[in-house]
């Protein structure tokens, strides 16, 4: 998710599509709090690890 989120980031900023920018921005902030969440130890979705 966070990879995907970075992806959506550069071509969104490339090809000027605002839309995709903002959707990377989401996927990356979301793919962030997941794997904090995860590393700390806490079950994220009722699976204790996320991929």
């Amino acid at each position: 998710m966070i990879t995907l989120g970075i992806i959506l980031l550069v071509v969104g900023f490339l090809l000027g599509i605002h839309v995709l920018w903002a959707l990377g921005i989401f996927l990356l902030v979301v793919g962030l709090i997941l794997a904090l969440l995860g590393a700390a130890g806490r079950a994220v979705f009722g699976r204790r690890h996320y991929w």
